[in-house]
Order: C-alpha cells, then structure tokens, then sequence
C-alpha cells in the first residue's frame, strides 16, 4: 500500500483549487441568475404610486431566493388617549414585513408576517392581534391567489378603460370595484402619474376612487370607559379590499381598515364585541367560553391583551353583588378570600388586607363606587358644558 498516494502533490492541490474556483463560480452565477418576479415589481411601483416612496423597502436574499417586503403603516390618526392606551407610538409607522420567494412571488410559499415598530421594543400587543389578523387574511387569500390570477385581475381592470378616456359600462361594472378605505396613509389616488396610465380623466377619476367607507377614529364622542363603536366603522372594516393594484396594496388597505377598530374585536376569536354602552378602550378577550378558556387556561393571545372585556352593565351587577353580600349574615364565607388591594397614597400597605378583614370599610369603599350610568352621565354633561 502507498502512503503517499494518500496525499496531495501541490499540482494536484492547484488543479483543486481550480476546480473549487469553477464551483464557485457557477453557484455565483446561478445567484446571479435568480431575478425579481415582474409581478413583484409592478406591487411594489404601485405601493409607490399609491402611498409613497417611503412607505416600502426591500431587502432581497439571493442566495436563498427570499426577499423581505417592509410596508410602513402611517398611524398618526390615532387618538392620544387610544395610542396611549394601546401602547404604539401614533408618530412612528408600523411595519408588516412580509417575507415572499423572490422568483415565484404569488407562486411561492405563503408569506410569513412580522409586525413590529422600530423604537417599540417591549408591551406591543396590537402587533400580536394585527399578526394574528393579517396571517388569517393572507392564508385565505393565498387559497386562490397567483401571479397568473392577480394580472388576470388587473386587466380586466384595465380593460373597463378606453384610451379616450371614458369608461365603459360602467355602471354595470362599478360593483367590481371593492370600496377603498380612507385615511391619512391612504389618499384618494389623484395621483398625476396614477391618473394617465389609467387614462381617466382628474373629475372620473375622483368620483371614483370617492367610492370609500371611511374607517378612521376622528370622530367617536368619547366615553368614560372606551368608544361606541360606529356601524359605518364595524361594518366594513373586515371587507376584502381590492387587487387592482396588486396584492401589497391589498393588504396595506386591509390593515389600514383593521387597525383604527382593534379595540372592539376579540383578540382571540377576531369576533365583535358586544356592548350596550360602548366598546372598550383596550383590546380584550370577549366573554365567549372557548376564549375566556383558551386566555386564562392556554395563554393564547396573552401578550396581546390584559383582561377579559366587561361591559359596563356587568360591573354595574357586580357591584350590586358586592353591596348585597355585605349585608348577607353570611358575608364572611362569600368575601373569601378577601380582596388584597394597595393602598393607593402609600404603595407599600394594603388598603385591604386578607389577615385584617374590615368589613366596614369595604362597605364604606362600595358606597363610594358611583354606577357606570352615573359616570357616564357626569362625563357627559361636563362635555357639554
């Protein structure tokens, strides 16, 4: 047996370094060869066109065929209080980034979804509910979606344009124009650039895209305990925006309907709350048992919410229980165990303490607990005045 022949000579090592060298090199130029998806390219123009130069950023992968869409959503039409309440910075935008196959697009994977704000690192659980919500959007539209479908789409839509500029029947075909959510990340497309591929003239074009459901926050009178819901919101807020301008703006349009109206939907079930006085400020888990039980019990969602939604004619009952208790001879087994409560001038006692039960001053303390009705009224009379 030949030891040496066990070894490599240092011809024999060029020669490999040669041949590692012309790997490389068609692994690089089949990199090289991976492109952008045309259909990708247009979603991205249009976002563009529609919201901003800034309000997209791509980070492309090569080398695995991946690319990272980041769609920035403007929430500076939140309320103070309702940012502060949910804990998002109202003057930075939020980010969807979507992670797609860069050569197949639609063709590809279904996107996985991250939602996040830059300079929001810790509590943001309007990201947990708006992933939750815009993964079940996604997965449904991901059933029938492909390149091939989305340009069938939008040349159906292009084919209701004539080059003179007028539209043809259109009033037979304006029911395939989904409504188009205003707010200020999403002006009504009066565009210059927009309005001459669509060959349309400004006045057409205007009354057409004016065909929107608003689903802002400026509006609502506020309440002591969180915003009546308006029905022009809830109602279409969950409507499937269109795909004339490509998937990107569909679900950037999605997010802009979903996300002034998070509070009065279940974080778990994404179902609408029901409220005789209002919604809640905050989002919440709604009362249905398998959500109470999927929270509390199984942690989901926990991150996103921090209770379980009472309305305000619950907390009126519970009250009412409470005061009916004291006076019961057998209060002392119902009051068990018996609330444990800061004091709220001095952090460091207990205002009610399980090892010193003071059943006075708990009556004394519902006694001075006003009904939501009352607060509601006060509230509303110092707004008149």
């Amino acid at each position: 047996m030949d030891i040496k022949g066990q070894f490599w000579n240092d011809d024999d090592s060029e020669g490999d370094n040669e041949s590692e060298e012309f790997l490389y090199g068609v692994q690089g130029s089949c990199a090289a060869d991976l492109y952008r998806h045309p259909q990708l390219d247009a979603d991205i123009e249009a976002v563009k066109e529609i919201y901003s130069e800034n309000s997209v950023s791509i980070r492309e992968y090569g080398t695995i065929d991946d690319v990272d869409i980041d769609l920035h959503i403007n929430i500076s039409f939140l309320d103070e209080e309702v940012s502060t309440a949910w804990k998002v910075l109202r003057t930075e935008p939020i980010v969807l980034r979507l992670r797609f196959s860069l050569s197949q697009y639609l063709d590809g994977p279904e996107p996985s979804i991250e939602v996040f704000q830059p300079s929001n690192k810790e509590g943001f659980g309007l990201g947990l509910q708006l992933k939750k919500i815009l993964g079940m959007f996604t997965s449904q539209q991901w059933k029938h979606l492909s390149n091939d479908f989305l340009k069938t789409q939008q040349e159906k839509r292009h084919s209701w344009f004539k080059t003179s500029g007028t539209i043809k029947k259109f009033r037979a075909g304006l029911s395939i124009f989904s409504p188009i959510p205003k707010s200020p990340s999403f002006p009504i497309i009066q565009d210059s650039m927009l309005k001459g591929k669509l060959g349309v003239p400004d006045l057409r074009v205007g009354r057409l895209m004016n065909r929107s459901i608003s689903c802002t926050m400026k509006n609502p009178k506020v309440e002591v305990f969180g915003y009546p819901p308006s029905p022009q919101v809830s109602g279409h807020c969950k409507n499937i925006p269109t795909l004339e301008y490509g998937f990107l703006v569909q679900i950037m349009k999605y997010a802009e309907q979903r996300i002034p109206t998070l509070n009065e939907y279940c974080v778990v079930c994404d179902e609408q709350h029901v409220f005789q006085n209002g919604s809640m400020l905050k989002p919440a888990v709604c009362t249905r048992e398998l959500c109470v039980f999927s929270f509390y019990t199984l942690g989901v969602m926990s991150g996103a919410a921090e209770e379980v939604a009472t309305g305000a004619e619950v907390v009126d009952l519970l009250v009412a229980m409470c005061r009916a208790a004291l006076e019961s001879p057998r209060k002392s087994i119902i009051f068990e165990p018996y609330p444990s409560v800061v004091d709220p001038t001095d952090p460091k006692t207990l205002a009610f303490n399980p090892k010193k039960k003071n059943y006075e001053r708990l009556q004394k303390a519902l006694d001075s607990v006003m009904s939501i009705r009352e607060m509601t009224q006060g509230w509303g009379s110092h707004m008149e005045q």
